[in-house]
C-alpha cells in the first residue's frame, strides 16, 4: 500500500528522470557541435566565471524548495547538531584527502602507463579542486528528490558555505603544494548570492505574502503544487546548456574522460556511504541523513572549474578533470537519489517539528 502511494506521488518527469538526463546530455553535445552559435552567444552572458543563463535556471530549481521552508523550523534545525557534524566532518576532514588519495592512486599508479606523468599531476590537481569544493546549489535539487527537510538542508548548505570561504584555499595549498592559490572570491560570493540568498529571500517573501493573503491551506495545497515540475525542468535545461559548452572537450578526449571518471565515481560513492552510513548509525531521520550524504558526494563545480582555469589554464588537464566532474555528477547523483529513496526504511521517522 505504501509503495503504491509512493509511486503515485512520483511525477512523470521524476519517474523517468535518468532517461531525460541522458537525452539532455546528447542534445547539449549535439547543439555544441552543430549549432555552436548558441553556446557562443550564451557564453557572453557570464560574470565572474558564472553563467547567468545557468544561474537563472538553477534559481528556478531552488526557488520551489525555498518556498517549503518554514523559517520558524530553522531554529529547530540548529538544535539538532548531529546532522551538521556528519556533513562538516565528511566534507572537510575526509573528502579532500580521499579524493587526493584516489587521484594519486589511479593517475600515477594504476593508469601510469596510459597517462604521461606531467598530465597525471594536472589531473590530480583538478581532482583536488573538486574534492575541496562540496556542493552548494544543486544539493537543494537532490534533497528535493529525496524529500529532504528543506530547513535543515538550508542550514547544512549555509554552514558549508561559511567553511568554504576560509578552508578551500588552505586545503588546496596543502594537498597540491601550490603556494599562490588565487581563490576567485567574486565567483564564490556571487554563487552564494545567486543560488542561496536570492531564492531564499524570494521564497520567504512569497510564502509570507501568499499565507497572509490566501491562507496556509491554499499555499500548501495549491500554490506550491504549481511548481511541481519546475525543479526538474530547470535541471534538464541546465544540462543542455552545460553540455553544449563542453561538447568538444567530451568528443576529443573519450579515453581520458573514462580514465578520469573512474576515481571520481569511486570517490562519490565512498563519501556518500560514509556520511549516509554515519547518519544511520546515529539514528538520524532520513530527511536529514539524505542531504548530509548528498552535499559531500556532489561538488561545487563552478568554483572548481574557475580555480582550475585560473591556476592551470583553460586547456590544462586540471580544467579537463573539473569538466568531467560536471559530466559524471548528475547521473551519479541520480543513482544516489535512487539508493537513498530505496533505503528510506532504514531510518527512523522525522523528529523535526512539521
Amino acid at each position: 500500500m505504501s509503495n503504491e502511494t509512493e509511486v503515485k506521488g512520483i511525477g512523470f518527469f521524476e519517474r523517468y528522470l535518468t532517461i531525460w538526463v541522458a537525452l539532455c546530455i546528447i542534445v547539449g553535445v549535439a547543439i555544441g557541435q552543430w549549432l555552436p552559435f548558441i553556446p557562443e552567444t550564451l557564453s557572453r552572458f557570464e560574470y565572474a566565471q558564472v553563467s547567468i543563463p545557468v544561474a537563472i535556471l538553477i534559481w528556478l530549481m531552488i526557488y520551489p524548495m525555498m518556498l517549503k521552508i518554514d523559517f520558524s523550523s530553522i531554529v529547530g534545525a540548529l538544535k539538532m547538531p548531529k546532522g551538521l557534524i556528519v556533513t562538516c566532518t565528511t566534507n572537510w576532514l575526509i573528502k579532500p584527502f580521499t579524493m587526493f588519495l584516489f587521484a594519486w592512486l589511479f593517475f600515477k599508479i594504476i593508469f601510469g602507463g596510459l597517462i604521461p606523468a606531467d598530465l597525471a599531476t594536472e589531473y590530480i590537481a583538478g581532482a583536488v579542486l573538486l574534492g575541496a569544493a562540496p556542493c552548494t546549489a544543486m544539493v537543494f535539487v537532490w534533497s528535493h528528490l529525496t524529500k529532504g527537510n528543506p530547513s535543515y538542508t538550508l542550514v547544512q548548505v549555509a554552514v558549508n558555505d561559511l567553511i568554504l570561504l576560509i578552508a578551500f584555499a588552505p586545503i588546496v595549498m596543502i594537498l597540491l603544494g601550490v603556494s599562490n592559490v588565487l581563490v576567485p572570491y567574486d565567483t564564490l560570493l556571487l554563487s552564494v548570492v545567486l543560488f542561496i540568498v536570492i531564492p531564499l529571500v524570494g521564497g520567504y517573501l512569497s510564502r509570507t505574502y501568499i499565507v497572509k493573503n490566501k491562507g496556509k491551506e491554499y499555499f500548501e495545497n495549491v500554490f506550491i503544487k504549481k511548481f511541481d515540475n519546475v525543479t526538474i525542468t530547470g535541471l534538464l535545461l541546465t544540462l543542455i546548456i552545460l553540455f553544449s559548452f563542453q561538447g568538444d572537450v567530451i568528443l576529443n578526449n573519450p579515453i581520458h574522460i573514462v580514465l578520469i571518471a573512474i576515481p571520481l565515481i569511486i570517490q562519490t560513492f565512498l563519501i556518500f556511504a560514509i556520511a549516509y552510513g554515519w547518519a544511520k548509525a546515529w539514528k538520524l531521520p532520513h530527511e536529514i541523513a539524505s542531504p548530509a550524504g548528498m552535499i559531500g558526494a556532489s561538488n561545487f563545480f563552478e568554483l572548481a572549474v574557475a580555480v582550475a582555469i585560473a591556476l592551470f589554464g583553460l586547456q590544462s588537464g586540471a580544467a579537463l578533470v573539473t569538466v568531467v566532474g560536471v559530466l559524471v555528477e548528475v547521473p551519479l547523483m541520480l543513482a544516489l537519489v535512487r539508493i537513498s529513496n530505496n533505503t528510506r526504511h532504514w531510518f527512523p521517522d522525522s523528529k523535526l517539528a512539521q
